[in-house]
């Protein structure tokens, strides 16, 4: 392959966190990037080429979108996979990863059916539509995690569901069919950052403890402290989720670790993911920058760790919706171990993502020591509403 810069220009659909992340990491490459979002001035405009402002599934903004790019991608996962598909064919440019492994990991329930049926290691999961059905599955499986099938993140569309007599607000509240899965007692939550390149080359980063609380992920500690054998496994769980996923890109697998050492999949993001924030600092080319490299078919960057790495989530901490002002910067900008990253929303609502920290060691470093000091430094910035 002959590669020439600058590059080619590249469109996202979706222009969050994801997408400001994936423009900073590729700039210097000369890839220009195009996103598509329906907030004006979205959090990815001040560090990409242009802006279109629409909805992920208008088709003129797709469409408009497809005109102007050499290649698409997305960074959410409403995005339309039909519309996208459409688009590529008709403006003869290749959207990566596949729609229709887009089509299929959205809906939570057709996702873990197609993983299952490819002998991939899952939890117990089944189909729920009406609360009396989900009275059965709570009591059969003595408690369940409920999913919304489609649009859930960050928390929301999941409720843990232990009583039987709690299973109508629950269905209520994820608005519908669902699936209900049983409730781990887990050792820990890991993932793994996959990568999926030309002719199908894969590459893994290293394996990633995530720490959640209020099913929102708080911090990321790579490598994990867990066992080799452990380690071993969900490298070889991320590899077959790889092989069984079709199209180009980066892949998020959230996995379970059980207490017998097993690794279950728990869910795969057909994108970067928040889990892989530490590759920026603490690997030798960044999540960011590896799936543009593969959406456009570009060799792909080494996934070894540069550094023992943590990265801790800054989220709203306010009580209602405002304009959102950091506070406390100087304590990061200080730190030399620290890198900050603010993601430009325009307001802070309860738990919303607003920006993280990285902190990485050396080869000798702990990791309880830096994930401490990762949350001393993330608890001493806020971004709070006016």
């Amino acid at each position: 392959m002959s590669i020439t810069l600058p590059g080619p220009t590249l469109g996202v659909v979706g222009g969050g966190q994801l997408g400001r992340m994936m423009g900073e990491a590729v700039a210097r490459l000369g890839v220009e990037v195009v996103v598509l979002d329906p907030t004006p001035e979205c959090p990815a405009a001040p560090v990409v080429s242009d802006q279109i402002v629409g909805d992920f599934d208008d088709p003129d903004a797709v469409h408009e979108l497809a005109s102007r790019v050499d290649a698409l991608t997305f960074e959410i996962e409403l995005a339309d996979p039909d519309l996208l598909a459409e688009a590529s064919a008709e403006h003869d440019v290749p959207v990566q990863p596949d729609p229709a492994t887009l089509r299929t990991i959205q809906d939570k329930l057709v996702q873990k059916e197609a993983l299952a049926d490819a002998g991939i290691p899952v939890p117990e999961f089944v189909a729920v539509a009406t609360a009396e059905g989900l009275e059965r599955v709570v009591e059969e499986f003595d408690g369940v995690m409920l999913k919304a099938r489609e649009g859930g993140y960050d928390g929301r569309g999941n409720v843990p569901v232990e009583d039987p007599a709690d299973a109508a607000d629950a269905l209520d509240e994820v608005g519908g069919d669902a699936m209900a899965e049983e409730l781990l007692d887990f050792e820990r939550e890991i993932a793994v950052m996959g990568l999926k390149g030309a002719d199908g080359e894969t590459r893994t980063y290293p394996v990633t403890e995530t720490i959640h609380r209020e099913e929102i992920l708080r911090e990321s500690v790579a490598p994990a402290r867990a066992d080799d054998a452990v380690v071993a496994e969900a490298e070889s769980v991320a590899g077959d989720v790889l092989e069984f996923l079709d199209g180009r890109g980066v892949y998020g697998i959230e996995l379970f670790e059980t207490g017998e050492g097993d690794v279950l999949v728990n869910e795969i993001a057909p994108r970067p993911h928040n889990s892989g924030h530490w590759t920026i600092e603490g690997a030798r080319t960044s999540q960011f920058e590896n799936h543009v490299r593969a959406v456009l078919g570009w060799p792909l960057g080494p996934t070894d760790l540069a550094a023992p790495a943590v990265t801790a989530n800054a989220l709203g901490d306010v009580e209602e919706t405002g304009p959102a002002t950091l506070r406390g910067a100087e304590s990061v900008l200080a730190a030399p171990d620290a890198d900050l990253h603010w993601y430009g929303k325009e307001d802070a609502r309860p738990l919303r993502k607003m920006g993280h920290l990285t902190v990485t060691g050396d080869g000798e470093s702990d990791r309880d020591a830096l994930l401490s000091r990762a949350r001393e430094l993330r608890d001493a910035t806020t971004f709070r509403g006016d």
